[in-house]
């Protein structure tokens, strides 16, 4: 092979090794040229910016309640163990289990045949006592007799009397009767068992009204006083129930820092059982024709608390303050004005003077 043949080839070689070794970097210039001028259109030389798509609404007066929830618990208005006062063999019940009694009606009865024994005894004497006092009273009008003696006669009379009254007393204590209005319960003992003041026979409950318990904290017990309002539900109804606060306790317990309050319902028909709980419900405070705004549609910035409004196609930084503030919502009472368009999505990303285009027109809570 000639010497310049020779020559070619390993410049032909020397070439292809360095085309090799250089083809990533020349490849990059091209491709970032032609990716620079192909995006050159699309962004207008850089000036381009698409708008932001959000949605909006257009502030009006509206109504701001403060509504505190919390569990309580559904009680009787009055409930109570029926027992006997006195000890004996129980002779005769007249409840039924589950049935409605009035206050005053006789539910059971113990043996009471020695304490009729003494009574008539007694009642026996009763006659001849007061003959006797008619008969002193007489002779003492005419100076017959001493009024020693009179008075005598007039004091046997008066503790017969007495002993009569005391055997009644211990008569009606082997007479068991409602002491109010409601429903038995489930029946415990049975006739010609032994009852004493510790057994107990059923229970006796008052189902309307009925009463619900919850407490408070040491901020909200300043909210709530007698005639408050607050409305109920219960587990497995969709129903919601009013109720007014009656009561509450004079002062907070000291390890919770809460207080307990009590609320009545009247529980027509005696619907709803006492023992249940009770998701509750009562309003604490209230603004009225005032501007509110979702608390999502606001940001807080470095101490301050931040929206966006619709200015002419552009968003608009205004700083609020605000008042009344429940989980969802906040009232404001400066930085806005009614008729203002507030930008409720997207405030994370908004910056002032950002293009927007609203997509949505949104009701402005009570619209």
């Amino acid at each position: 092979m000639k010497k310049s043949s020779k020559i070619s080839i390993f410049i032909a070689i020397a070439l292809l090794v360095l085309g090799m070794a250089f083809f990533p970097k020349i490849k990059s210039i091209f491709t970032s040229g032609n990716s620079e001028q192909n995006a050159a259109p699309m962004g207008g030389g850089g000036r381009g910016q698409s708008n932001l798509m959000v949605n909006a609404t257009i502030l009006t007066p509206q109504t701001l309640d403060d509504i505190f929830r919390v569990r309580g618990i559904l009680l009787p208005d009055e409930e109570v163990d029926l027992t006997f006062e006195t000890s004996g063999r129980i002779t005769d019940i007249y409840f039924r289990e589950g049935a409605s009694v009035r206050r005053g009606d006789l539910l059971a009865k113990v043996n009471d045949a020695p304490l009729q024994a003494e009574l008539n005894r007694l009642e026996a004497q009763l006659p001849l006592a007061q003959d006797r006092v008619r008969r002193q009273q007489t002779l003492l009008e005419r100076d017959a007799v001493s009024q020693e003696t009179y008075q005598s006669v007039t004091t046997a009379l008066a503790t017969l009397q007495a002993d009569i009254e005391l055997v009644k007393a211990r008569i009606r204590q082997t007479e068991l009767r409602a002491p109010f209005d409601g429903v038995i319960g489930l029946r415990q003992v049975s006739e010609g068992a032994f009852a004493s003041p510790s057994v107990v026979l059923a229970k006796l409950t008052k189902l309307s009204p009925l009463k619900i318990e919850f407490s408070l904290s040491e901020v909200q017990v300043d909210y709530v006083r007698a005639g408050s309002e607050l409305t109920f539900t219960i587990d497995n109804s969709l129903e919601r129930y009013s109720a007014t606060v009656y009561a509450t306790e004079t002062r907070l317990d000291r390890a919770t820092l809460t207080v307990f309050a009590r609320a009545l319902y009247d529980n027509p028909g005696g619907r709803i059982r006492p023992g249940q709980s009770a998701a509750i419900y009562l309003r604490l405070d209230r603004a009225e024709n005032t501007i509110v705004i979702p608390t999502i549609s606001s940001v807080r910035e470095m101490g301050r608390r931040i929206v966006y409004v619709y200015d002419n196609g552009r968003a608009r930084e205004v700083e609020i303050v605000t008042g009344l503030s429940t989980e969802s919502s906040l009232q404001v009472i400066e930085g806005l004005s009614l008729g203002d368009t507030l930008l409720t999505t997207g405030v994370m990303q908004l910056r002032t003077g950002m293009p927007v285009t609203i997509s949505e027109f949104v009701p402005n809570f009570n619209d």
